[in-house]
């Protein structure tokens, strides 16, 4: 059956090979398309992702009703009260309350792999007659590098010198220009209209963005001196082991607990939207053009089932029954769909590999070596070889079954006519 559908392709060469290349073009369209896209959604998950805590449980905040200060102003007659202009809003906690709970809780849930509890506090950086206002973030040093990934981003020093404490930082590029301060250098460190206190500057990093480069890193104990909050956070990084379940977990969490607990995919609900737009898109540029391949397969199905009238009403005579004529046409479909796909697969991985080494420097889809990235996920040349299989089945089902139904004596009198 196989050799027959064979002769039959090879028949009409012209319009086999147009054919075939359609499905080699969809195939390797998809995997090139696919690739490049999650590449840049890779990229994406590592900025957006890596870079931050998977989850973050953070002071609760307390949604203000059309009640809720009744009692603190009016006493026992507060159910007496009506607000013209109720008050609204939220009454901020400025810390966790039970941060030694949710250590404990972290600890023994399988599907953390790291937490860090942090401070962070708003404070003035003074170095001589520069100063600058910005974000001192207090953490576990030696947790913070397992939670997010800070630590890839130093550009002079080791970071790893805040474990040792005593007041020590590890500041940002924007940071430091501001303050004009190097390594092994100190800076003033106090809050607004607080008393001063000397910092160490043992690292500098640099993420590439200017809100973050405004920041500084210490020992947690080395902030909750300076913020005189001692052994109080007002905040605890999570990393999962997959991130994928962050809003999930962060869902259980919040409802065990006051605290405000929010997952990245719940603060950056926005990217979402963009990796269904690039689905979207690559799935219309590879469909449209499986669409036209497949009505060249049932094109030359359906003029293949028109010229081989005959050749069907033969081998109808000679005990092929309808079923085996169905598979008969609908084997050339498939034999088009698995070589196009095999091709197309294998010339699409190859162009991935070209364009991964095109030069890309700084710009959003570029690595951090300077080159295009482009995913080789397994899942992806599945996908495809699905789409091509598909495609050609679907196409060459109705000229098959049109042959199926064909009978000697029907194309007979049609000869005859």
């Amino acid at each position: 059956m196989i050799f027959l559908a064979l002769r039959y392709l090879l028949a009409r060469r012209r319009q086999t090979l147009l054919t075939l290349l359609g499905i080699f073009f969809g195939a390797a369209a998809y995997v090139v398309i696919s690739g490049f896209m999650l590449g840049f959604r890779e990229y994406l998950v590592d900025q957006l992702v890596n870079n931050n805590a998977h989850i973050r449980i953070q002071a609760r905040e307390d949604f203000l009703t059309e009640h809720s200060l009744d009692r603190a102003f009016y006493g026992d007659t507060y159910a007496h009260v009506f607000w013209i202009a109720p008050p609204s809003g939220t009454k901020g906690n400025i810390l966790v309350e039970n941060p030694q709970k949710w250590y404990e809780r972290l600890r023994a849930d399988p599907r953390v792999e790291a937490f860090a509890p942090q401070l962070t506090a708003s404070v003035v950086f003074s170095n001589g007659p520069a100063s600058a206002s910005a974000v001192l973030i207090g953490t576990d040093p030696l947790q913070q590098v397992k939670v997010t990934t800070i630590g890839d981003y130093i550009t002079a020093g080791e970071w790893n010198g805040l474990a040792a404490g005593g007041n020590r930082l590890v500041i940002g590029e924007e940071l430091h220009k501001k303050l004009g301060v190097g390594l092994s250098q100190n800076v003033l460190v106090s809050l607004p209209g607080g008393t001063p206190t000397p910092f160490k500057i043992v690292a500098i990093f640099d993420t590439g963005n200017v809100q973050a480069n405004l920041q500084a890193y210490g020992a947690v104990s080395d902030v909750q001196r300076v913020n005189r909050t001692p052994n109080r956070v007002n905040e605890i990084a999570v990393r999962l082991h997959d991130y994928t379940e962050a809003a999930e977990v962060a869902t259980t969490w919040s409802n065990i607990s006051p605290e405000k607990v929010q997952s990245w995919d719940q603060l950056f609900a926005s990217v979402f939207s963009i990796f269904r737009i690039q689905d979207a898109v690559r799935y219309l540029s590879v469909g449209a053009i499986l669409i036209v391949a497949g009505f060249g397969i049932y094109n030359v199905l359906n003029m293949t089932v028109v010229q081989k009238r005959q050749d069907i009403a033969i081998l109808r005579s000679m005990g092929y029954s309808a079923r085996d004529v169905i598979w008969l046409f609908f084997s050339q479909g498939l034999l088009l769909a698995l070589s196009g796909a095999s091709l197309g697969l294998v010339f699409g991985y190859g162009l991935s590999l070209y364009i991964q080494t095109i030069p890309f420097a700084g710009g959003p889809g570029g690595s951090g070596v300077g080159h295009l990235l482009v995913s080789f996920n397994p899942a992806i040349y599945v996908q495809g070889a699905l789409l091509a299989v598909v495609s050609a089945s679907v196409a060459s089902i109705l000229p098959a079954r049109a042959a199926g139904r064909l009978t000697p004596i029907e194309i007979i009198r049609a000869g005859a006519e």
